[in-house]
């Protein structure tokens, strides 16, 4: 457990809160890039660390971030008119681009010398991934934009659901890095069977152990850290080890274990305390990951169905997550369909934020221990004057993944040889016929 000080610490993001100023020290997602594809098309509203921004794609079909709020009088630009390489404010037609130059102001006399005067709040843009990445930090500690590892270059094909979840970020992060809870809450999707490592059908992820309580062992990196989860396989258990290796890249960036046709991510960036844009990631060879839909779809995360229009869960707590009671009397574990849906409940009900003074925590805790520990030693070296943990020196290398294999006892989790997943596409795949996991 940890004090209440330090939970405080760790989780707060708003304003001057010193991890929400490490975080800023990052190129972090504002929005997915197809919620502003369109040219002159409808502006965005989104929120970081507390601060209210907004999206929009100009005619020449740059991007912009932005502040929300008009420099005149603050109203909001999201209702704004997208044209003419700029945002206009209805109220008096102010109109800005997307470097936040004031390029009109309908309201002064035409030799006002006002418009050189006001600069709107902009911030860098860079397009990758599926997503529209921006620095909100201080302009003289901005890095230079890498691809992150889960979109390591421009061919990957990369499929992801996103949704807007009303708890803090750090209890999502220690869900996607806690291995042992998959083997009871995702135990109707990840299936043990007699397979030669974790594999991927039109219905479930198969695993080859029934093992429910993994041995953890970590390995700390300068960018976060590497664990392994080592469970009996269920063919030579008394020679080998079913290891399924995570990677924290801090601040709250996680790589799954894969399957075998696609590697898995997860990327959480603070709304503000209590919300977080959630980014559940498949990605790999442009042949094998599902398409977006697919993907979605599978996740039980489609707009309109799942999500509202602003990619809120219809799940919730008042409607009980949509929980079917009768499917848990059929052999369903948790009657939640969609495994980022149970872990979804798990997170909210665990209070907007959750007080970690009062955990009891054991063994299979021990990568959530090391998250705890090495985000609160990191963010107060950021309060001495140190660089914000996985930034300049410290940053994540190129090659750095997850795995899962069975391997023999005698081999090291730690120096066994491994790559993400990218393999040539069987030809079903080039003709269309080819099915995945959603």
């Amino acid at each position: 457990m940890i004090s209440k000080e330090e939970n405080e610490l760790l989780c707060r993001v708003e304003g001057d809160a010193p991890m929400g100023q490490l975080m800023r020290r990052h190129w972090q997602p504002v929005c997915l890039i197809e919620e502003v594809s369109e040219a002159d098309g409808t502006p965005v509203k989104a929120r970081m660390f507390g601060q209210d921004l907004v999206v929009f794609r100009d005619t020449q079909g740059r991007v912009g971030v932005m502040d929300e709020y008009c420099p005149h009088r603050g109203a909001s630009l999201v209702l704004g008119r997208n044209e003419g390489n700029g945002l206009r404010c209805l109220y008096h037609g102010w109109k800005m681009d997307v470097e936040g130059n004031v390029v009109e102001m309908a309201s002064e006399p035409a030799s006002s010398c006002m418009a050189a005067k006001v600069k709107h709040r902009a911030y860098p843009v860079r397009e990758w991934g599926g997503c529209v990445w921006a620095y909100l930090g201080p302009a003289e500690t901005m890095p230079e934009f890498t691809p992150p590892p889960w979109a390591p270059t421009a061919e990957v094909r990369v499929s992801i659901a996103k949704a807007i979840i009303p708890c803090n970020w750090a209890q999502i992060l220690e869900g996607a890095i806690d291995s042992a809870h998959s083997s009871s809450l995702h135990s109707s999707d990840m299936v043990p069977a007699r397979v030669q490592g974790a594999e991927a059908n039109d219905k479930a992820w198969l695993r080859p152990s029934t093992d429910k309580a993994p041995r953890l062992q970590v390995q700390r990196t300068s960018y976060g850290f590497r664990y392994a989860a080592l469970r009996r396989p269920i063919s030579n258990a008394a020679t080998h080890d079913y290891v399924r290796s995570t990677v924290f890249v801090a601040p709250a960036t996680a790589l799954i274990p894969p399957n075998n046709l696609y590697n898995v991510a997860n990327i959480n960036v603070p709304v503000d305390d209590t919300n977080t844009a959630f980014y559940f990631i498949a990605w790999g060879h442009p042949a094998k990951p599902p398409e977006t839909e697919t993907w979605r779809k599978f996740l039980g995360q489609r707009l309109g169905v799942d999500l509202d229009q602003h990619y809120k869960p219809l799940r919730n707590v008042h409607n009980m997550f949509w929980q079917d009671r009768q499917a848990m009397k059929a052999g369903n574990f948790t009657g939640i369909t969609g495994f980022p849906n149970q872990d979804i409940a798990m997170w909210v009900t665990m209070s907007p934020i959750a007080n970690r003074s009062a955990d009891r925590l054991g063994a299979s805790d021990l990568a959530v221990v090391e998250f705890r520990r090495q985000m609160i030693e990191a963010v107060r070296a950021f309060q001495d004057g140190q660089p914000a943990i996985g930034c300049a020196d410290s940053a994540v290398g190129p090659g750095v993944c997850a795995y899962q294999a069975i391997i023999p006892k005698s081999v090291d989790w730690r120096s066994y040889e491994t790559s993400y997943v990218w393999d040539e596409p069987q030809a079903a795949a080039l003709d269309g016929s080819y099915q995945t996991t959603a």
